[in-house]
């Protein structure tokens, strides 16, 4: 069969590029054309455009690049049009995503699956009429997601979630070896503390000069900063300077070796949980004291955090728009690095996290499922 994905960003390649894998286990034959990253190439198919020329982030960027982001989608529209897959596959990246399922139910026949939900959950709940509309099935990797949509009369199908199979695999081929982590990029021998400021360039900019703010405080650690695909590192210099070192492709195995890290929100605080790293969620936002006011008039959620959304509590701190503060990430950083009042308390917290979400395989349920319906019909 042929099978249409679509990814707007880092995250959505590599689950994305998982699925695909999974597909053609399960489906020899599959044919895959996409919008994604290296990641979905790297299992085979035709790129049609990469990822980093389609996320524009935060309303001035959006409204600069309005042209070109109406150009990817009739460039999009028109190539599942012309190439008439089996099915179309939408990871994430509602913006884009919904507008594309929206055109193609309207004029063709090709069903339409969503892989993990847009989040509408935490805001923009006036979107479930487009989901409903539009979306023929959606395959949730977030429990809590079951009963948001059954209140909607939505069913949806929970098939676990794809970044306990990546953590899981790298964890099953890679063992811990500090010291050639160290050699291989050229690091210090101290313990590390890891800067995950997000894959956007507005996130990053936002962020990151405060992470390494707060965090250089703790001399006795090194800092290394993942950087983002698409991204080089003079983008990064701007922001860090040359003593902050910043290594690219390598986030999973940062991760492996850090003692404690900083995360912008979003799928990364997740992975970091996976990982066992204690963690500060920071996600700076300018007119901070306004955005607090407006985030509790317009999100939904208690959380922004997929780790504590999980565990419907607070399990690890989100410092956020005017919270985020040099001086409140030094402190939070101070209570879970190792010896910190915090840490031991957020470990096991992440275990209770760990088992809600279920066993890995997430990618093998969601093909599986996937096939048996297309076959169905």
């Amino acid at each position: 069969m042929k099978y249409y994905l679509i990814a707007g960003e880092a995250s959505g390649d590599l689950h994305a590029s998982n699925l695909m894998a999974a597909l053609k286990k399960e489906d020899p034959l599959a044919e895959f054309r996409f919008f994604g990253g290296d990641l979905m190439k790297q299992v085979g198919g035709t790129l049609v455009k990469h990822y980093r020329d389609l996320a524009y982030m935060g309303f001035i960027p959006v409204l600069l690049h309005l042209r070109t982001i109406f150009r990817n989608m009739h460039v999009c529209k028109m190539d599942i049009v012309n190439w008439k897959p089996d099915v179309l596959i939408l990871i994430d990246y509602p913006g884009f995503n919904l507008k594309i399922a929206e055109y193609i139910k309207k004029h063709t026949q090709i069903p339409v699956y969503y892989y993990i939900s847009p989040k509408i959950w935490a805001w923009k709940e006036y979107r479930i009429k487009n989901i409903k509309r539009d979306v023929d099935r959606l395959f949730s990797i977030l429990p809590f997601e079951i009963d948001f949509f059954r209140k909607h009369h939505y069913p949806v199908c929970y098939v676990g979630n794809p970044c306990v199979d990546a953590v899981h695999d790298y964890l099953q081929k890679n063992e811990r070896n500090f010291q050639q982590f160290v050699a291989d990029n050229a690091l210090e021998d101290k313990p590390v503390l890891a800067l995950l400021a997000g894959s956007r360039k507005q996130e990053i900019k936002d962020n990151l000069v405060r992470m390494v703010e707060a965090a250089g405080k703790f001399s006795q650690y090194q800092l290394v900063v993942a950087g983002a695909p698409g991204l080089d590192e003079a983008f990064y210099r701007k922001y860090v300077g040359q003593e902050v070192k910043v290594i690219f492709g390598q986030t999973y195995r940062l991760l492996h070796h850090a003692e404690a890290a900083l995360v912008t929100s979003g799928t990364a605080t997740l992975e970091t949980a996976l990982f066992r790293v204690p963690q500060v969620v920071c996600y700076y936002i300018s007119c901070g004291k306004l955005v607090s006011f407006l985030r509790r008039m317009i999100l939904k959620v208690k959380y922004i955090s997929l780790v504590n959304l999980i565990a419907d509590r607070e399990v690890v701190k989100e410092l956020v728009a005017d919270g985020m503060t040099v001086l409140n990430v030094h402190d939070e950083l101070c209570k879970i690095i190792p010896g910190g009042n915090a840490r031991n308390r957020m470990l096991a917290d992440y275990e209770r996290v760990i088992g809600i979400l279920g066993e890995a395989g997430a990618s093998q349920r969601a093909a599986k499922a996937m096939i048996e319906e297309l076959r169905r019909k």
